[in-house]
């Protein structure tokens, strides 16, 4: 739906479910609520869109865009010329800067310690006796410098989440704009796209600088030039692409600064428990004033390395929902702009010569001759279809007759193999049984030769000579 701004009467857009919904208008910034009468809308175009359109426009559009004269047919037919175009200098859409978001952080740091700073407790007060305010003061002022780095890198990554929310704002704020108006046109083609260009260029400097309106007239130059719907979707896109690199990018510091945090209260951990440790001195056991003195040096350093812990996991949790909450809804952002692109704006293309003119013959000619080469290979590729068919069937076939001629080799094969072991092992037991045979006829012999010759007594003797000196007889 479109309604008017009732401060500076800009032409704006809205979806139907925002209405009653309260608003700033992206021209004066004034407070307005979305009307829900329809009589609030404009009226629709007629057929006689593209002249409205001509009365609407800038009256410098004849100059500023080309030359487009009326031909002897009465129609208006876009020259040669093409318009010559500047632009303008795009900002950045979500990498706010570094230095601004670091001042803003510098000065939250430095009112969050002067807040504290009249709490901080005296070192001979117990912490048994802190109150809630106390308590805060002494964990970020009276413990290690881990602290102060933590609260300073938290606050700098709010300033750059503060920097950006209000990036995010101007850009919700140029989707109001009315960018694409049906008053110069329900089509857009070759006869009113200088109209449409000279409208985007007539915006407000502060609001067509936004992510919409800078893909809208790159969208719209590349169409006066190509007359190609295909090649503004792809460049369409492409920079959705771009835009969603550039905007996930932008969170590159403040994941630093989230990972930061918590290693910073790992590094204190460390600190006060080498202070813990360091600090214990009992070389004199007698001395109770000295051991009492050793204990809370000990327990101070552990309370240092407690609360830098608990601060750095306690900020990084507290970063980590607004950064969340903020991507989410950069990603929704973005998401509007590419259906406004992919519903609205693409569908309006017209790709034809002139307002009332037919396509041109060679564009018959290439449509038909795509259309019969499209023919001819579905033609082409249902006969292959039926080939690769027929191929396939008579691959099961062979490989059904392949598998049974395996399966009979194989079962035959086996059943010879096991014929073949059965008589091997038949002939070796024959053979093993005739080597026992014979074995045991020769103990037997043997027995019965050891039993002659125990009966009888054989008497062995050995003749020794004596020798003499020097081995001589």
């Amino acid at each position: 739906m479109k309604f008017k701004c009732p401060s500076c009467s800009m032409s704006l857009k809205a979806e139907p479910e925002w209405v009653g919904k309260v608003v700033r208008c992206p021209g004066c910034n004034t407070k307005l609520q979305i009307p829900g009468d329809p009589a609030a809308e404009m009226p629709a175009p007629d057929a006689a869109g593209p002249a409205l359109g001509a009365a609407s426009a800038p009256a410098a559009a004849s100059t500023t865009h080309g030359d487009y004269s009326s031909t002897s047919g009465g129609d208006l037919s876009f020259q040669q010329s093409k318009p010559q175009r500047e632009g303008w200098k795009e900002a950045d859409p979500a990498n706010p800067s570094i230095w601004l978001s670091l001042g803003i952080g510098a000065v939250l740091f430095v009112a969050w310690y002067g807040i504290l700073y009249p709490f901080n407790p005296s070192p001979e007060t117990p912490s048994s006796e802190y109150n809630f305010m106390q308590y805060l003061a002494a964990m970020f002022i009276q413990r290690t410098w881990v602290n102060f780095a933590e609260t300073f890198f938290f606050t700098w990554a709010m300033g750059i989440v503060y920097l950006k929310l209000q990036k995010l704002r101007h850009q919700r704020e140029a989707l109001l704009l009315d960018v694409l108006p049906m008053e110069l046109g329900r089509e857009i083609n070759s006869k009113n796209i200088g109209s449409f260009i000279d409208h985007v260029y007539n915006l407000p400097h502060r609001l067509r600088d936004s992510l919409m309106v800078n893909r809208i007239r790159k969208g719209l130059e590349l169409f006066e030039i190509k007359q190609s719907t295909s090649a503004v979707g792809g460049m369409m896109s492409s920079q959705s692409d771009i835009d969603a690199n550039r905007v996930g990018g932008s969170y590159a510091l403040l994941k630093v600064f989230l990972w930061a945090i918590p290693i910073l209260g790992f590094i204190g951990t460390v600190l006060g428990l080498s202070q813990a440790i360091g600090s214990m001195d009992l070389s004199d056991a007698k001395d109770v004033d000295k051991i009492i003195g050793s204990i809370s040096q000990v327990t101070s350093g552990l309370g240092t390395a407690f609360d830098t812990t608990l601060l750095g996991l306690v900020l990084a949790m507290i970063l980590q929902f607004p950064m969340s909450s903020l991507s989410k809804k950069e990603d929704d952002n973005l998401n509007d702009i590419d259906a406004f692109c992919n519903d609205i704006l693409l569908p309006r293309l017209e790709e034809t010569m002139g307002g009332n003119q037919e396509p041109a013959g060679l564009a018959d000619a290439l449509v038909q001759a795509v259309a019969g080469a499209q023919k001819e290979f579905l033609v082409d590729l249902n006969e292959l279809s039926k080939r690769m068919n027929e191929y396939a069937n008579n691959l099961d076939k062979r490989s059904d007759t392949f598998q049974a001629v395996v399966t009979k080799e194989f079962i035959n094969n086996t059943t010879l193999m096991r014929s073949e072991m059965q008589e091997s092992l038949k002939d070796t037991l024959r053979q093993t049984s005739q080597y026992i045979g014979g074995l045991e006829t020769g103990i037997r012999g043997l027995n019965t030769v050891l039993k002659e010759l125990g009966e009888k007594q054989v008497i062995v003797q050995q003749t020794v000579k004596k020798k003499g000196w020097f081995g001589r007889d």
